[in-house]
């Protein structure tokens, strides 16, 4: 189980935008203009961390099984608060 504590804001911040869209293991979600410059190194981190997988398709992300369970830890870690 994630600790919380091992994200920082900009972290969270891509976890709150998957988990707006209801997104699951596998599917796609593309990151683009201002939302792909900002969070375009945080993209990278979360993917080298094996929570995320680049897509082919520019921009485009999807969640491993680990990220959906740090996705939905940080959700919980946000209602506790």
């Amino acid at each position: 189980m994630w600790e919380r504590a091992l994200f920082n804001a900009s972290e969270e911040r891509v976890f709150r935008t998957f988990r707006q869209y209801l997104m699951t293991p596998g599917r796609m979600l593309c990151f683009s203009g201002p939302d792909l410059l900002r969070d375009q190194a945080t993209l990278q981190l979360l993917t080298d961390k094996g929570l995320l997988v680049k897509e082919k398709f520019t921009g485009g992300y999807s969640l491993t099984l680990a990220g959906f369970a740090a996705m939905k830890d940080c959700e919980t870690a946000s209602v506790q608060d």
